[in-house]
C-alpha cells in the first residue's frame, strides 16, 4: 500500500503536476491539502480519468482538503464533527476496505505567534486529538497525514538556530503535535531515514530556496502501532517542487506491507 500527501497550494494550477506525479508512482491514497475550491469547482474528471476516486472539502480561496484513492472507501468523515462551529475546510478522514483509517489534515498555519491564529492552530490540534481518542484506538491501523505545519526536531528546518520559537518551529506547537502523537503514533519518515535532513516546504519568497537547501519538514506521515510495523519505506520526492509552476511544497510518501 502506497500513502502520499502533497499540499497543492490550489489544486487547479496544480493538477497536471499531480496527473503526472501520479501516473509515475500510482499511489493507493494521496492526501492533498489546500485545494482552495468551492466544492462544484473541484476537478474530478482528470483524476477519474486517471483512475482514481476522489472525496473532498472545499471551500472558496483558502484550505480545502481531499483523497483520492483508487478503490471507493467503507467510509468517509469530513469535518471534526465535534460541537465547534467551524467553516475552515480542514480535515477529512476513510476507512479503507481492509480496516485501515486513513486522516487527512491542513493544521493552520499560525501566522504570528502572539496572533488568534496561533491560539486557533494549538486548539485545533487538540480538536483533533479528541477526534482520534472518540473515534479510534490506538490498536486500530491509522494513518495520520497531512500539512501539519510543525516541523518537530532541530533537523527538520534549514536553520533551527535562527528559526526558534517562530511559526512552525515553536515549542508550544512541539507540545500540541507530541500530544497529539502521543495517542499512539510515530512518524514513518524518521523511522525510515532517522539522521537524513529533506525538507517538504520551501518559501516562495526566498530566492533559489530549494537549491540552496532553505527549506522545513512539515508535512507528514504518522501511523499507529499496527502500521507503523507495516511500513517498508519512506521518502520525500523532491522532484515536483522543481517543476515550472510548483506548489511551495512537495510529495511524502510512506509504502506500508499489507500481506495481500
Amino acid at each position: 500500500m502506497i500513502i502520499a500527501s502533497f499540499n497543492a497550494n490550489g489544486i487547479r494550477p496544480r493538477t497536471p503536476i499531480i496527473l503526472e506525479w501520479l501516473e509515475k508512482n500510482r499511489p493507493d491514497f494521496l492526501c492533498i491539502q489546500e485545494t482552495k475550491v468551492q466544492d462544484p469547482d473541484f476537478p474530478q474528471k482528470p483524476f477519474a480519468d486517471a483512475g482514481y476516486h476522489v472525496s473532498f472539502k472545499g471551500q472558496k480561496s483558502y484550505n480545502g482538503v481531499a483523497i483520492l484513492f483508487r478503490k471507493p472507501p467503507r467510509d468517509v468523515i469530513v469535518g471534526l464533527d465535534d460541537g465547534e462551529q467551524d467553516e475552515q475546510a480542514r480535515f477529512i478522514a476513510i476507512e479503507t476496505e481492509n480496516n485501515v483509517k486513513v486522516v487527512n489534515t491542513y493544521i493552520p498555519q499560525g501566522q504570528k505567534v502572539d496572533s488568534e491564529k496561533f491560539v486557533y492552530k494549538l486548539d485545533y490540534f487538540r480538536r483533533v486529538l479528541r477526534f482520534f481518542r472518540s473515534r479510534y484506538s490506538p490498536e486500530d491501523s491509522v494513518v495520520w497525514v497531512g500539512d501539519l505545519n510543525v516541523a518537530p526536531k532541530p533537523i527538520d528546518v534549514y536553520d533551527p538556530e535562527k528559526l526558534a520559537g517562530s511559526v512552525c518551529f515553536h515549542p508550544d506547537e512541539h507540545k500540541a503535535l507530541n500530544e497529539a502523537m502521543a495517542f499512539g503514533f510515530s512518524d514513518v519518515y524518521r523511522k525510515h531515514k532517522p539522521d537524513l535532513q529533506e525538507f517538504t516546504f520551501w518559501d516562495y519568497r526566498i530566492p533559489n530556496a530549494v537549491k540552496r537547501g532553505l527549506g522545513w519538514r512539515i508535512d507528514h506521515i504518522l501511523a499507529t502501532t499496527p502500521m507503523a510495523e507495516k511500513s517498508t519505506d519512506a521518502w520525500i520526492d523532491k522532484g515536483p517542487r522543481l517543476l515550472p509552476k510548483p506548489s511551495d511544497h512537495t510529495f511524502i510518501v510512506a509504502t506500508f506491507d499489507m500481506g495481500n
